[in-house]
Formats: C-alpha cells, structure tokens, sequence
C-alpha cells in the first residue's frame, strides 16, 4: 500500500468521523449517516489495499 492510499484512506476516516460527529451535535441524521458511511468507505479501501499488498 503506498503512503498516499494510507494517508487517503485516514483522511477518509477522519472526515467521516468529523461529519458524524457534527451530525450528532446538530441533530441532522443525514450527516450523521453520511459520516458513517464515509468512515465504512475508509475502511474497506484500506482492507482491499492490505488484501493487495499480501498477495505482491
């Protein structure tokens, strides 16, 4: 996995983690999930980069 695939792939988390977060606080449901699923989307990059990486 190459640094900028890391380095996206926290970011992505990071975001999603910081919308959820905005999105409880304010009471929005819609960014609440949005944030979820940004965190989910993170997730499984960085897995399918690892499952990549073990087969090089």
């Amino acid at each position: 996995m190459g640094l900028d695939d890391k380095v996206g792939n926290a970011a992505e988390k990071n975001a999603g983690k910081l919308k959820e977060g905005v999105g409880r606080a304010t009471d929005d449901e819609s960014l609440e999930a949005e944030g979820k699923s940004d965190q989910t989307k993170g997730s499984l990059k960085q897995a399918g980069e690892n499952v990549k990486d073990a087969f090089k």
